[in-house]
């Protein structure tokens, strides 16, 4: 079955509760003189909630109607949060510039709203040594404690040993903070070029004040004042 509203002729019901334009409660009226106000008025006859005896139905522009809901639908759909799991993997004895790069990263997922899966990965003689993956996963939960916290603690999965970081901060918040963020940036570049504008009509202003100044001693000296 069709999810769009019977409109106009399709109506098929002797008679319905009318909804006028703004709102307003007509009453019920039979389907001719519902089709007649909604001629009058140039909108079309949309039924609203079929399932009533009788149908009630509105007076409304349909088209414009379909456009302003699909907008809005769209624009729900562009605000959903979806959480996300990101991954960043490390090896035991991670060095300490690599470390630093994997945990900006981190710190840079969870200020997003993701969740962050850590995975130390042990090889060879390493998988004999666990607590230094324990070790260094608690280190970095640690140096990360402001924006995230430990949703799954460390386990053994085989080879590796897994920790699960989720943030803080919502993902609905996290995305309203970066727009703003944006909106500000913009607006410091559109300020920072008006200055730019600015700075440049009063150089062209002193310019040209400068080439008037020798004309004016020209003429001067052309008519010196009598004595």
């Amino acid at each position: 079955m069709s999810a769009e509203p019977r409109i106009n002729d399709r109506i098929r019901v002797p008679e319905v509760r009318l909804v006028g334009p703004s709102g307003e409660q007509v009453g019920i009226v039979p389907l001719a003189k519902a089709l007649e106000l909604a001629q009058e008025y140039d909108l079309d006859l949309v039924e609203v909630a079929a399932t009533a005896r009788p149908p009630v139905c509105k007076l409304m522009d349909y088209g414009k109607f379909k456009y302003e809901s699909a907008m809005k639908a769209r624009e729900a759909r562009k605000n959903q949060a979806h959480t996300v799991i990101k991954e960043m993997k490390l090896r035991p004895k991670i060095d300490p510039h690599d470390y630093d790069t994997k945990k900006g990263h981190v710190v840079r997922f969870l200020k997003q709203g993701d969740k962050v899966k850590i995975t130390i990965m042990f090889r060879g003689r390493e998988q004999s040594r666990p607590e230094l993956g324990y070790r260094l996963l608690q280190r970095l939960a640690s140096d990360v404690e402001e924006l995230g916290f430990v949703e799954s603690s460390p386990k053994q999965d085989g080879r590796n040993m897994i920790m699960v970081l989720g943030p803080h901060k919502k993902k609905t918040e996290a995305m309203a903070e970066a727009r703003e963020a944006q909106a500000a940036r913009k607006a410091e570049r559109q300020g920072l070029s008006a200055q730019a504008d600015e700075s440049v009509e009063d150089e062209s202003a002193e310019d040209e004040s400068a080439a008037e100044a020798p004309a004016a001693e020209a003429v001067a000296e052309e008519h010196p004042a009598e004595a």
